[in-house]
This record gives structure tokens, C-alpha cells and sequence, in this order.
């Protein structure tokens, strides 16, 4: 992996979970009509709960509309548009618009509500006042509050095309990561010497503890391949996930594949994807010693204090045997409900 060009960051570069508030850097003068926000004022919010972006007026124009426009990651075509308001009438669009409302706490307020938050609806929007003479916007990000964790296919290490580890974050319960979320993610302890799709189709990996075999006796620090092929190019993939609903229960063994899923629906559950079990042990300090079958068909174990018998390594994690057969009746079993 020594062609992989190093990203060295420090913590002041970026924060997933502040939202950062900047003029329109296309703007010649000073805000005119909009109100400028706070410079690092955070918005956050767990996946299911709200947020409010705000966007506020000096004053009116006579005539003007106020339109917020999710900017990354972009959407086709008018689903990129969130909200257009008039000050009495307003209309929500594209995928965002039944979840979205005005705030309206006075006149002056076009701040966005969004509800029911899901994992895809990180990243930076638009409020733009639009007049006809002197138009001007603000940026507002907004960070779900979230983990990253690496995911490999049963198939092993470098099978993911782009679009197949996008699938395969979904199907755990989860979205590709960001770039700021890796990086984030890093700074939280994530070292993992496979490298894996983002969701700008790049391809990175983080290491904290640099070794010959993670790309040399380098810094620490993303190491990155940059842009790769969606098509032709396969490695692992960073998957982005969040708080869940509901909870991760283990059902004792011993147990084949079989059993486990039988046994989780006696209990009124499911299987756990890979992805809620990360949610449990990050969120709800999950810690469990004994490996239990998921719904991908891996076996894993979450552990939050770190001790010789389980594992042995000394950083807390979700450790992995892997994709055993099937058949084998060695495990329990990691259920959702």
C-alpha cells in the first residue's frame, strides 16, 4: 500500500458534529437582508429526533422567497430542493419535504425544521433570500450524531465495488461514510489497516499505530488512494451508522446459524445487523464476552472494558471471527428487537 498518498489532520480542521454557519462566499459585500449566523454554533441530532437550521431575516424586500437547498450530498434533479417560502405560503420538495417544516418563532424567522432524522440527511444546506436584484444565501452543515466502523464482504478482504458497499452499509443498518466522519472517527481511536469506499468514491484508511504492513513506518493519519474506479476498482467499505430504536439482546448457545435465527424469533426479535450491534456497544456501552451469530452470518462479540479473556486486546471494540460455516454450533446469538 505505499502508493497511498497520507492526509495528516489535526482536530481543528473539522468536527462532524458542529454545524458551521458561512456567507455565501460568492457574496462581494455584507449581508443585506440575512441575518449572519454564529460562525461554529452546533446543530446536531441523534438519527429520530429533530433539528432546526437557522436562517433569519434583517428585514423584508417587498417581494422575495426563501429557499433551502440541501447541497451535499446531491440529489438529481429538484429533489434538491427542501423548502421554498414566500413569508405566508410555503411548499417542501423532493425526499426531504414531508419532513420538513418552517420553525416561524416570529416574522423574521425562516429557520428549517427537520423531523424523524435519518442517517442521509447530514451535511451542508442552503438558505437563499431571493429578490431578482440582490439575492444571498447562508451555509448551514448539519452532523448527525453517528459512528463509523469497517465492513468486509464474506467473500474477504477488496470485494466491494462502490455500489456494492454502498448496498452493503444499507443492508447493516447504515450509509457510507463521509470523509469527516472517517476522520472523526480516527481521532476517536479507529485504526484499521484495510482500506475502504467513502461516499465521494474515494478510497482511505485511518492508522494510529503506524506498522510495515498499514502502509510503512509513516505518521499517523488517513492514508488515502484518492478517487478510484466505482466499477473496476474493489476494497472493503467505512460504514456510517447511529442511535437505534429499538435493542441488542444476546440468546445463548451453543448454536448454528439456523438455531440462532429460530432462537431470536421465539424471543420477538431478529437477528442484529452488523451495524446495530456497533450502535449498542458505542452508544449504550454493550459488553458482552461471548461471540453470537449476526444476521450477515458473521459471529462477533462487543466489548467496552477490555480484559485478557475476551479477546485480549487492549482497546475497547466489536471484535470478529469472521464468517464461520454455517453449520457449526459453537456460538450464541445477537438479537434486535
Amino acid at each position: 500500500m505505499n502508493c497511498a498518498a497520507i492526509l495528516i489532520l489535526t482536530t481543528s480542521c473539522f468536527s462532524w458534529t458542529s454545524a458551521i454557519y458561512l456567507p455565501n462566499r460568492q457574496a462581494t459585500k455584507k449581508l443585506k437582508y440575512l441575518l449572519e449566523p454564529p460562525v461554529y454554533a452546533e446543530v446536531t441530532g441523534p438519527r429520530g429526533g429533530n433539528a432546526t437550521l437557522p436562517c433569519v431575516l434583517r428585514f423584508k424586500p417587498s417581494h422575495y422567497k426563501v429557499k433551502w437547498t440541501k447541497l451535499e450530498p446531491l440529489r438529481h434533479g429538484n429533489e434538491n430542493i427542501v423548502m421554498i417560502t414566500n413569508g405566508s405560503a410555503h411548499k417542501p420538495y423532493g425526499l426531504l419535504g414531508p419532513r420538513a417544516s418552517l420553525r416561524k418563532a416570529h416574522a423574521m424567522d425562516a429557520s428549517l425544521r427537520l423531523s424523524n432524522l435519518e442517517l442521509e440527511d447530514g451535511g451542508r444546506y442552503r438558505c437563499e433570500l431571493i429578490n431578482g436584484i440582490e439575492d444571498e444565501s447562508v451555509i448551514i452543515t448539519l452532523g448527525i450524531e453517528g459512528m463509523v466502523f469497517p465492513y468486509q464482504s464474506k467473500n474477504g478482504r477488496y470485494k466491494f465495488t462502490y455500489q456494492e458497499a454502498k448496498e452493503a452499509c444499507v443492508e447493516q443498518d447504515g450509509t457510507l461514510a463521509t470523509f469527516k466522519q472517517l476522520y472523526r472517527a480516527w481521532t476517536e481511536g479507529l485504526d484499521w489497516c484495510n482500506a475502504g469506499w467513502l461516499i465521494d468514491g474515494t478510497v482511505h484508511y485511518p492508522i494510529l499505530h503506524p506498522r510495515a504492513e498499514c502502509g510503512g513506518e509513516l505518521l499517523p493519519g488517513i492514508r488515502s488512494y484518492g478517487p478510484r474506479d466505482r466499477i473496476r476498482n474493489h476494497f472493503d467499505a467505512f460504514c456510517f451508522t447511529s442511535r437505534t430504536t429499538g435493542f441488542v439482546f444476546f440468546v445463548g448457545g451453543p448454536l448454528t446459524f439456523g438455531e440462532a435465527v429460530e432462537a431470536c424469533r421465539g424471543e420477538g426479535g431478529e437477528l442484529a445487523l452488523v451495524g446495530q450491534l456497533y450502535s449498542a456497544w458505542r452508544f449504550l456501552s454493550y459488553d458482552r464476552c461471548n461471540g453470537g451469530w449476526l444476521k450477515d452470518g458473521s459471529v462477533r462479540f462487543p466489548i467496552t472494558t477490555p480484559r485478557e479473556r475476551c479477546g485480549g486486546i487492549p482497546e475497547a471494540g466489536v471484535r470478529t471471527f469472521g464468517y464461520p460455516s454455517k453449520t457449526l454450533r459453537l456460538y450464541g446469538a445477537y438479537c434486535y428487537r
